[in-house]
């Protein structure tokens, strides 16, 4: 069992004023496997000191020194890739192609910052004025347990492309992913101050950040609820925010579509990341002339995809994070039950001979009507939902129809087609007969599903403020 009871403030490794202990758990077994010693508001305060009074040289740096502290990050975390992945497995439950993706996507955060870097013009010209686009400050970095070392990374590699300072709240559910993230960011060699870390609940040390006044911005990845919570908080001192938060995201399939593909890859986007990722998609709108075909082939897709062990290879679906998230699926499939809607595949309790880790079932009901919970809500769990459309214009209202707007996805044999129809859901990232990630596209939600973008260009404008110089 593995003790984390260092916090990371000014460039080294400290011990946590904070003395609560949080046990870490493995949730295909339900064991412990560790435990990490949480920081508290005292710890958070010096952590931001630290970013504070690095940020008074970091902020001047040039394009050339910030593109080396990412190069020198980059190459230190590649490695541990083996390590974050064996953490990610471990701690998460992520099947290993996942874990392995994950890791993939933390590593390679800190080119594409680079690439992005190399051509961002801080100096613009606008009228007769001079503008500079010049770093915010001090950056709360709050990151989810669903992507936790993927968000540390991405979010830092964009604060450090900007010539912000960071304080980093991880989740502390991820803390083994973390440490070996902090292990590789501290062998990197940067100045002291320019990224802190500090270990700890997010209504302590979260809440800290978020009404710190020598905070500047609050770059949080997390669910809505706790998205507003932050963003009521971080208006008393007019803080810049970034949320990136939930979503309940339609998956249109249009009857002209090649259902042998779409089908296939309907099931890999409501069950990616084990159905705990918030661009998931759980909501399957179908022509209900083509319904019979639908539910067939996804007897078929569920019935071949593997839940198990997180470190075997042919393993498609590993356990929910924790009991809690296990209950929190149960009691929808169970909503989805009392509602009225028909299990095709899956249904409630554990899959047989798994009964010792948080596994569930993958499951997907028809006979769905938009009204019903598991039509409406973010489940965070391998659950899909049917529902049946007669026209296109029926399609892309029902899938507006939410108060979400993080992605969407449209399968159909006409290309052309089909981006007219994404171009009128209201998404931030609609993805047509792919499930491709872009990292140089803006990722972010309409609608409740945040405020704020996130990758390429977009992100980083996120971290800068502009200064208009107006002469005669």
């Amino acid at each position: 069992m593995k003790t984390i009871d260092k916090i990371y403030i000014n460039g080294a490794f400290v011990t946590p004023h904070g003395q609560e202990m949080f046990e870490l758990i493995n949730p295909a077994t339900n064991e412990v496997i560790g435990q990490v010693r949480l920081g508290d508001e005292t710890d958070a305060q010096l952590a931001i000191a630290s970013a504070k009074e690095a940020f008074k040289t970091f902020s001047l740096s040039t394009k050339e020194t910030r593109m080396s502290y990412l190069q020198k990050l980059y190459d230190a975390l590649k490695k541990r890739v083996d390590d974050l992945t064996a953490a990610t497995i471990q701690e998460y439950g992520a099947p290993i192609s996942r874990a392995k993706a994950s890791t993939e996507m933390a590593l390679d955060a800190f080119l594409y910052a680079q690439e992005v870097l190399k051509d961002f013009e801080f100096e613009r010209k606008a009228g007769r004025s001079q503008v500079r686009m010049e770093p915010l400050g001090v950056v709360g970095i709050i990151t989810p347990w669903n992507a936790n070392a993927n968000y540390l990374c991405g979010k830092l590699a964009t604060a450090i492309s900007a010539g912000c300072t960071v304080v980093m709240k991880p989740s502390e559910m991820s803390a083994l992913q973390t440490a070996v993230v902090l292990e590789a960011f501290h062998e990197a060699g940067l100045p002291a101050g320019i990224f802190n870390v500090v270990n700890g609940l997010g209504n302590v040390v979260g809440a800290e950040l978020t009404r710190h006044p020598d905070v500047a911005k609050i770059s949080f990845t997390g669910s809505t609820a706790v998205g507003k919570t932050i963003a009521r908080g971080a208006v008393d001192t007019m803080k810049r925010v970034t949320l990136e938060l939930g979503g309940k995201s339609p998956n249109i399939i249009l009857d002209d579509a090649d259902l042998s593909k779409a089908i296939p890859m309907a099931v890999a986007a409501g069950f990616m990341n084990n159905g705990q990722a918030c661009i998931a998609g759980t909501r399957l709108l179908v022509p209900e002339t083509r319904l019979g075909e639908v539910k067939a082939l996804l007897k078929e897709a569920v019935a071949n995809v593997k839940v198990g062990d997180p470190a075997d290879a042919t393993t498609a679906i590993g356990p929910m994070v924790s009991v809690k998230q296990y209950e929190r699926v149960q009691s929808y499939i169970q909503s989805g039950i009392e509602q009225g809607a028909e299990v095709l595949a899956g249904g409630p309790g554990h899959p047989e001979g798994l009964e010792g880790g948080n596994f569930v079932k993958p499951t997907v009901f028809t006979n769905v009507t938009p009204d019903m919970k598991i039509a409406r809500e973010e489940i965070f769990g391998p659950v899909i939902s049917v529902l049946t459309y007669k026209t296109e214009e029926e399609a892309v209202a029902m899938a507006n129809d939410t108060t979400y707007g993080l992605a969407a996805y449209v399968s159909s044999t006409n290309e052309e087609r089909a981006k007219k129809v994404a171009a009128q859901i209201v998404a931030g990232r609609v993805m047509v007969n792919s499930l491709q990630h872009d990292p140089m596209a803006p990722f972010g939600g309409f609608k409740q599903s945040g405020i704020g973008r996130e990758y390429g260009i977009f992100g980083l404008e996120e971290y800068v403020e502009p200064k208009a110089i107006i002469r005669d």
